[in-house]
């Protein structure tokens, strides 16, 4: 007879008060958007050495040392994601409030400023729904759950709760079992009462699958709080500082199932995993820049970047139920739950631009950006509330085996921006631009649940896509009338991915490709005093 699991994974086979993140739950705050104000967003960004706009704040904070007026200004709009279908009451389309910032310009002299700024934008909107089904063949999820106990990363045994938890070595559970074995093996695997009967017997199961189902809706954002000072030298220098304070709130939740089959792929039930994931907190960067003009009687001129990592400070909490609904397996309902801090450093980021203009008609800009994913490092708290008392000792450290899959699957990644601005008459602009991000991913990249690590150790679910090169294509239109600007942009962004249910390790595990292009319209309401 089935019956009922209700105890927390981890909270109790796994007392431990570190944590990590794994690489692939983190890379969801790597990169960002492609947002801002309007005109920046029409211009495909392509802004950082033309300057003048407020979102160059986080770009090239250099360009804010252009403004030569006090300006004010606030964004909303829309974001729809095409063929999406509904999943977990979330809307394909939602509403928007992308930024707010003002600047405060102060003349030295006839040529030279320093200004000063601040500015809200919205660097990351999670919102997506993310839909996937394929077939497999001679694997499954609780498969895998077993396969890594036949290749010795762990062996069965119980604990105290007579709950089965894969050991490194007696007393000692494995960073590689993670909460998803965990559900795997109490709820369809493990015939404990045979195992405590007799302790030679096998008592551990498993069940290919012939098909998956997923579903996940994803909500929230990365907030930015953009501090920044910047000046004009002449009108042949400028620079900026930005210190940037990032707010992230991220939820998804997830649905995945599999149709299991016997030895001899004969149908036996279906299983059902809910899994919500959020992860919450504050990160901190700082980014420098200058534009040079280098020609006295030229409107030419290039800019430089450079922003530190981000130094996140994070919590990540999951709440995870399977339901069986299959003839195998000896329990009906298995829950985990665990929430834990942890730290994440994202990479350096480096930019080059140009820009130009034709007399007062016509504004031409280009830029590139590059940052290596493959440097983001996920950090373990150490759990020691009095380290700042220790001279030279860090509350966290490196984990180091999440680092090595980090570097195997993410990548170096360019960003590649152009943008037209034409002005027919002075008080009306028309704009075009293109944004191109190169995937970050390997293409054999991999969520590897193999690895002894703390960030498998608290992952919940098992799947990952390895997203390919992103598109973006924009235009847009601004008026002006006397001191108001009125700007509206329309980007399309297109980019596909390969969907894994889990790491292959043997048989068809249903690679599947997947789709996110969204929709964004988004109008700008600025004032010039």
């Amino acid at each position: 007879m089935m019956k009922k699991l209700y105890i927390a994974a981890f909270s109790m086979a796994v007392s431990l008060p570190i944590a990590a993140q794994d690489t692939y739950e983190s890379a969801r705050l790597l990169g960002s958007d492609l947002n801002g104000t309007a005109r920046y967003v029409a211009m495909g960004g392509a802004m950082d050495a033309l300057g003048a706009d407020i979102s160059t704040i986080s770009s090239n904070p250099a360009g804010i040392g252009l403004f030569r007026h006090s300006n004010a200004s606030v964004s909303l709009g829309f974001v729809t994601q095409q063929d999406a279908r509904e999943f977990d009451g979330k809307k394909k389309t939602t509403m928007s409030f992308d930024q707010a910032g003002f600047v405060y310009s102060t003349r030295l002299s006839r040529t030279s400023f320093v200004n000063f700024a601040f500015n809200f934008h919205k660097s990351r909107n999670f919102n997506q729904i993310l839909s996937a089904a394929n077939s497999l063949k001679e694997c499954s999820q609780n498969g895998l759950t077993y396969d890594k106990a036949l290749e010795n990363i762990y062996y069965f045994d119980t604990n105290r709760q007579d709950e089965a938890i894969g050991y490194y070595s007696p007393g000692e559970v494995s960073w590689a079992y993670s909460q998803s074995d965990y559900i795997n093996a109490n709820v369809l695997m493990a015939n404990v009462e045979k195992h405590l009967a007799d302790k030679s017997a096998d008592w551990i199961y498993y069940n290919d699958a012939n098909a998956y189902t997923f579903d996940r809706a994803h909500r929230g954002w990365i907030n930015n709080f953009d501090f920044n000072i910047s000046g004009n030298v002449n009108d042949r220098f400028y620079w900026g500082f930005t210190v940037g304070v990032k707010d992230v709130r991220y939820r998804g939740y997830s649905e995945y199932g599999e149709s299991l089959v016997n030895l001899v792929d004969q149908p036996v039930g279906s299983v059902v995993t809910g899994d919500e994931r959020k992860i919450t907190g504050t990160g901190l960067d700082v980014t420098a820049g200058v534009i040079i003009r280098p020609i006295e009687d030229s409107p030419f001129r290039f800019g430089f970047s450079i922003a530190t990592p981000t130094w996140y400070d994070l919590t990540s909490k999951n709440d995870t139920h399977m339901m069986n609904n299959s003839e195998v397996g000896y329990w009906d309902k298995g829950h985990s739950s665990n929430d834990y801090d942890f730290k994440f450093y994202t990479p350096w980021k480096f930019g080059v631009s140009l820009g130009h203009t034709i007399g007062n008609q016509v504004a031409l800009g280009l830029g590139y950006e590059y940052s290596d994913f493959s440097t983001a490092t996920n950090r373990v708290n150490k759990g020691d509330t009095y380290w700042y008392e220790d001279y030279g000792y860090s509350p966290s450290y490196t984990d180091e085996a999440m680092k090595r899959n980090t570097e195997k699957s993410l990548k170096g990644v360019h960003t590649l921006k152009a943008g037209v601005e034409v002005k027919p008459i002075p008080e009306f602009a028309v704009r075009v631009g293109y944004n191109y991000l190169s995937s970050p991913y390997e293409e054999n990249g991999v969520r590897d649940m193999r690895l002894e690590s703390p960030g498998v150790a608290y992952s919940s679910t098992t799947d990952y896509v390895n997203w390919k090169d992103t598109h973006r294509f924009t235009c847009g239109v601004g008026v002006k009338l006397n001191a108001v600007n009125i700007d509206l942009a329309y980007q399309y962004s297109g980019t596909k991915g390969d969907f894994h249910p889990f790491q292959p390790y043997e048989g068809n595990t249903g690679v599947t490709e997947v789709k996110n292009y969204r929709h964004q319209v988004l109008l700008t309401l600025g004032y010039t005093f």
